[in-house]
């Protein structure tokens, strides 16, 4: 069981998901092996451990090593194998059948996966292999991120999930939920149909206006475009085109990647991890240039024309009137305030429609963006601008009404079950 689990090996260590993994063990005392295709890739990610918990201390619980000369040996010693290479299938199989080959019986057998199937990843291994194993997705980074999301395959023993869930949750201090093995999962599926959603509205109007108007005052720690850097272009891209490929939803045409990405993608250009080429964003020195999507250069960054409204829910935001901010959003005339409604009430209706397909309440929706995107909690929202009051602006905006919200409505009652600094922090000036 998770409860007893003392050694941890990494795969794919190198990796910036994988060099975190090994901080969060390590940091939590574990006994952690770092696995790379080669000894100086593994040494990187030990390095990268190392410097996320800005503690030497913590390599002395670490170790590292190669594929090719360590992995049967280290794989038989460990209580649990966490899979952290990049988001290929086929990759990824192959290096679980290795897995499946040295691991005892009872070791759990743990993929980070951002989105990929469960069951595919599952497919073709041993009864014991498929008994032992889920998904644990971490949130970039995992050491300040505490969001996670567990994944169980339809053969997972439920003994497993609920000890995983307790181990995360006692031992490495994580906000965890449980999810049905869909695309992305919850917290991917919702906060990147958002990111590309403002994505694909930048092509248009500009991505300093973008940042501007869906900016931190409707909800969010950071910018979504600036988040999009941050996470890089290639895993956005990898998430949102299994999504496209693999849902057929009601935002379905939200997930396809602008051209104007793919194009930049191609180039080279991921955002924060290729400071050369940039992203949305590129930094100059001390200036800091902006991507013209048409063109795929940059230029100085320049600040929009400030828009009334949101200058008037960052103020209020900045002296906790959060509910008076809402207001100030719902009220508010022109197109601006048209596009950002669609955006920020599309975020609720999204959110809240997986209830009961891939997140099972409401509240494990919420868990997931507060603390996996640090976003302001969909039922937050609702209660702030009012359950009757959200379904109005939903049908005004042809929106789906979650049927979640239909009952709070109806029995007059609040959605959000934690307090105002849980969404505090998320809404600011």
């Amino acid at each position: 069981m998770a409860d007893k689990i003392q050694r941890v090996v990494i795969l794919g260590a190198n990796g910036t998901m994988g060099a975190g993994a090994g901080e969060v063990f390590a940091g939590a005392g574990f006994r952690v092996v770092m696995l790379a295709r080669e000894r100086d890739k593994a040494e990187a990610g030990l390095d990268a451990a190392q410097n996320a918990a800005r503690a030497e201390a913590v390599a002395e619980r670490m170790e590292i090593g190669t594929y090719d000369n360590d992995l049967g040996r280290t794989i038989a010693e460990a209580d649990l194998i966490f899979e952290s290479l990049a988001e290929d299938l086929a990759l990824k199989r192959h290096y679980l059948e290795l897995v499946d080959r040295h691991r005892r019986d009872d070791a759990i057998v743990a993929t980070g996966s951002s989105g990929l199937s469960i069951a595919e990843m599952a497919g073709g291994r041993s009864d014991s292999f498929r008994k032992h194993f889920l998904g644990i997705h971490f949130f970039n980074p995992p050491n300040v991120i505490v969001g996670t999301e567990v994944i169980p395959g339809t053969e997972t023993e439920s003994a497993i999930v609920k000890s995983t869930v307790r181990m995360l949750g006692s031992r490495l201090g994580r906000k965890v939920i449980v999810t049905k093995d869909r695309p992305a999962f919850v917290g991917n599926r919702v906060g990147f149909k958002v990111l590309n959603e403002v994505a694909q509205l930048a092509s248009e109007r500009g991505v300093a206006y973008m940042d501007y108007l869906i900016g931190p005052h409707t909800g969010r720690a950071m910018a979504p475009l600036a988040t999009v850097d941050l996470v890089g272009w290639d895993v956005h891209r990898a998430i949102v085109d299994n999504v496209h490929q693999n849902c057929e939803d009601e935002a379905h045409i939200y997930f396809e990647l602008p051209a104007f990405m793919e194009r930049g993608i191609r180039e080279g250009r991921l955002g924060d991890k290729t400071p050369e080429q940039g992203g949305f964003y590129k930094r100059q020195g001390t200036e800091t240039l902006a991507l013209d999507p048409r063109t795929g250069s940059h230029g100085p960054l320049k600040k929009p024309t400030p828009i009334e409204f949101v200058e008037k829910m960052k103020s209020l935001n900045r002296v906790g009137k959060y509910a008076e901010a809402m207001a100030a959003l719902r009220e508010a005339k022109g197109a601006d305030a048209d596009l950002c409604r669609r955006v920020v009430l599309g975020y609720v209706s999204y959110g809240l429609s997986r209830v009961g397909e891939v997140a099972e309440t409401p509240r494990d929706v919420d868990t997931i963006m507060s603390f996996g995107f640090n976003w302001a909690p969909p039922t937050a929202l609702v209660d702030l601008l009012g359950a009757r009051a959200t379904i109005k602006m939903l049908s005004d905006l042809k929106l789906r009404v979650p049927a979640c919200l239909e009952q709070a409505a109806s029995d007059g009652a609040r959605m959000f079950g934690g307090g105002v600094l849980d969404y505090g922090r998320t809404l600011v000036g």
